[in-house]
């Protein structure tokens, strides 16, 4: 999800009007391309910023751990995403055994280029051609989970079976720490 590992995000991502316009297409993407699983109508939009994890879990009226947060990163010159239970950070050495190279997370600018979202709404869902999508094991603890719409002030409630069919995943993997007793 386009949830920051870090819990901030610059309030002009929500108040710039071409940013709010090109949220409302992007939303209105993912709707479309959820039809097409019967998901559509799980789709919440809120009127409160779900840029966050803890905005997220605010909003959707559930625990931090259960939003699917969506990192963006840049492998060989490709989006890759990992969408990962919000408690979940990623652990350097794991990424860099599953992709051979260090994670470097995508720029806002680069986010919409090669996404299709903006940061704070990007999710595997209706995104562009050449994004690889992986889901982390993070989120199999979970019956429900909630990724973003396709906006920083969306959700949409799906099983860990719903996400990995309708985001198209390639895989399950486990790059994350910090989620499960150590």
């Amino acid at each position: 999800m386009a949830y920051a590992e870090s819990e901030s995000l610059p309030s002009a991502a929500l108040s710039a009007g071409g940013t709010r316009e090109r949220n409302r297409m992007s939303v209105k993407a993912v709707r479309q391309y959820l039809e097409q699983y019967d998901l559509a109508g799980r789709v919440q939009e809120f009127e409160v910023s779900s840029a966050t994890v803890e905005l997220a879990a605010q909003a959707v009226g559930c625990e931090p751990a259960h939003i699917a947060k969506t990192l963006s990163f840049l492998v060989d010159d490709r989006a890759v995403l990992i969408v990962a239970a919000g408690d979940a950070r990623i652990d350097n050495p794991k990424f860099k055994a599953a992709f051979h190279t260090k994670a470097k997370m995508l720029t806002p600018e680069q986010a919409v280029e090669l996404v299709g979202h903006a940061v704070g709404g990007v999710c595997p869902f209706a995104v562009k051609d050449g994004v690889r999508v992986f889901l982390d094991e993070s989120l199999r603890r979970f019956d429900v989970v909630y990724p973003a719409a396709g906006s920083a002030a969306s959700a949409v409630r799906l099983t860990c079976d719903e996400l990995e069919h309708a985001s198209r995943c390639e895989a399950w993997i486990d790059v994350c720490k910090g989620w499960r007793e150590e």
